[in-house]
């Protein structure tokens, strides 16, 4: 490709089911390109092959770029509690991407800008780590707590230091003057 030359755009048979406010932002071929997918990052979230619907910036835990694999970590809702979810990690996905343009990029902006607040906290025998995510189209944020393994996440007094701790962030980060 020359100096100002641009990444053809995605086939149609490759882009995935957009919903009506959603743009394609980047999307790279998996693996050789002949057939294994395509993972696509759109202004809602990130499609990777194989899935039948996005994965919101906001529901990815981790994602890594090696230089040549992206390895993203989508998170598991496991429990709702007042005014937060209990998350653990879903197993990490990692694509082959031989030509990623600027999809790397992409996911790493992303996801980062749909942190507002992270803090990780210790619980009665163990630790979480609390987080606040912007959700597109969602006003306010969706706190989640995201305990250590081991953590015994069925405590009660977990639960209820957890519950403390989340309230405390949110007081932390409201904003002022409403």
């Amino acid at each position: 490709m020359g100096l100002f030359s641009r990444k053809p755009k995605l086939p149609p048979a490759d882009r995935p089911p957009l919903g009506a406010d959603e743009r394609v932002l980047a999307w790279a071929a998996v693996g050789n390109g002949e057939g294994d997918g395509v993972v696509v990052a759109s202004n809602l979230g990130l499609w990777l092959p194989g899935r039948g619907e996005r994965i919101g910036w906001h529901d990815i835990l981790k994602a890594v770029w090696s230089g040549r694999e992206l390895t993203v970590t989508p998170a598991d809702r496991v429990a709702e509690r007042d005014g937060y979810v209990v998350v653990a990690d879903c197993p990490a996905e990692t694509y082959l991407l031989l030509d990623p343009g600027d999809l790397p990029h992409q996911v790493r902006a992303r996801v980062t800008r749909s942190v507002a607040y992270t803090a990780h906290h210790p619980v009665p025998g163990g630790a979480g780590r609390i987080a606040a995510r912007r959700v597109p189209g969602v006003d306010g944020l969706t706190w989640t707590v995201r305990y250590d393994p081991g953590t015994p996440t069925d405590d009660d007094a977990v639960a209820a230091e957890t519950d403390r701790l989340v309230a405390a962030a949110r007081a932390a980060t409201a904003p002022a003057n409403l």
